[in-house]
């Protein structure tokens, strides 16, 4: 399936609901699977994530196949083993090339039972599950902050609890913030000092909790006013103070010409029109948003470095690699060091297309990240555009809704 994506007035106004964070609802998920008696959930995440992970915890089979969730695949991982009974953790191609390595060694050395039943490192896995020992343990923590958030949720689970030593730079580490302070919103004790992390065994306290909006989702409407001739979007379900560390979207697109205001309901965002000569960023906390800046500064002309990109490498796809592919279609030549430094001089190659046909990669990101330049270019052509249900399914019914037309070809 590919998608035709135009937008004739290049204006941007209207209303969005996003969908609920897909990050809060898989780790509410694996706190009330763990809870005695459970706690209500409202507005859960209707993303293919989180469906995946609801599936799992509540059916009763022996295979588990997560297919591209790797959120699942690592909050299971340890949910599994802390819990008696046999599973297979398996999931998509894609998935058994992402490392799980790191955070089934830590898990060994807790206490679990867990064999690779292909490629040492990767799944799929078996795991016989039981009540753990826990205790003091180190984890490499360059790879993904998920491991962490997996060993964390489950600690209060453990005999002895855990007493987590991070090594190496911590990425993403916006999202063990996150993890944190909703176990501490359910009741943990929580013990953090630089980079050791101490939970003892304890119980959850169940609280019925509503879950906001998402903000790494609101990165694609932030672009799309950044770009747009005139822009006025009000968002609802978004808060100033909140858990997710993706906020941040906000003070690093005023940076790009985007104003935020906030309301009881939600935020409006608008165009001031305001760019920068370059951008520089460090993304080590937040690389959830790097397709969508790298996409922005091109479109505006604004050169970059941004720094703290190395885990792109291991997600849905290589997004480093798919990036500088697509973006290049555009005339752009951006390039990558391994030590996490993506720049661009900003300098465009002639290109002689008025269509662009946008791969996806099987990554919702690079989708959401793309469809906005119809703001600027006649012709955007998005591959498997179904890719977006795997984070925001009513992306295309809201790009519908603002003025942009989606047509099948």
């Amino acid at each position: 399936m590919k998608y035709l994506i135009s937008n004739n007035s290049k204006i941007l106004k209207g209303e969005i609901k996003l969908p609920a964070s897909k990050s809060i609802s898989n780790r509410l998920l694996i706190i009330q699977a763990i809870c005695d008696p459970k706690f209500k959930i409202s507005n859960l995440s209707e993303s293919e994530d989180t469906k995946v992970l609801v599936k799992a915890l509540t059916e009763n089979n022996t295979t588990i196949d997560i297919g591209h969730a790797g959120t699942s695949m690592r909050f299971l991982t340890t949910f599994f083993a802390s819990h008696k009974g046999e599973k297979v953790l398996t999931g998509s191609y894609r998935m058994k090339e992402r490392p799980i390595g790191y955070l089934v060694e830590a898990l060994q050395k807790l206490g679990a039972e867990i064999e690779y039943l292909e490629n040492p490192g990767f799944p799929p896995l078996f795991i016989k599950g039981k009540k753990m020992a826990g205790g003091k343990v180190a984890i490499n923590s360059s790879i993904s902050s998920q491991f962490i958030s997996s060993l964390l949720l489950s600690a209060p689970l453990f005999k002895n609890g855990i007493e987590l030593h991070l090594e190496e730079q911590v990425v993403s580490s916006s999202y063990i913030d996150l993890t944190l302070k909703i176990m501490e919103y359910m009741g943990i004790k929580v013990e953090k000092l630089d980079n050791q992390i101490k939970i003892s065994p304890q119980q959850y306290t169940p609280r019925d909790i509503f879950v906001e909006g998402d903000w790494s989702a609101v990165s694609y409407w932030y672009e799309a006013a950044a770009i747009a001739k005139e822009a006025e979007l009000f968002i609802y379900d978004l808060k100033r103070n909140s858990f997710q560390g993706d906020c941040r979207c906000a003070s690093i697109f005023s940076k790009l010409g985007v104003r935020t205001e906030y309301f009881s309901k939600g935020i409006k965002i608008s165009n001031s029109g305001k760019l920068p000569s370059r951008f520089d960023f460090d993304f080590i906390e937040t690389p959830d948003l790097v397709q969508t800046i790298v996409v922005t500064c091109v479109l505006l002309g604004i050169p970059f470095r941004l720094t703290g990109t190395q885990s792109l490498r291991i997600k849905e796809t290589d997004r480093i690699t798919a990036l500088q592919k697509e973006i290049n279609k555009f005339g752009a030549i951006i390039h990558y060091e391994d030590n996490g430094i993506l720049e661009w001089d900003g300098k465009l190659n002639p290109v002689k297309d008025k269509e662009f046909n946008i791969s996806t990669y099987q990554d919702h990101r690079m989708a959401m990240a793309f469809a906005p330049i119809a703001l600027l270019k006649e012709k955007i052509i998005i591959e498997n555009p179904e890719v977006v249900v795997k984070s925001y399914p009513s992306f295309w019914d809201d790009f519908e809704n603002l003025g942009f037309e989606v047509d099948e070809v």
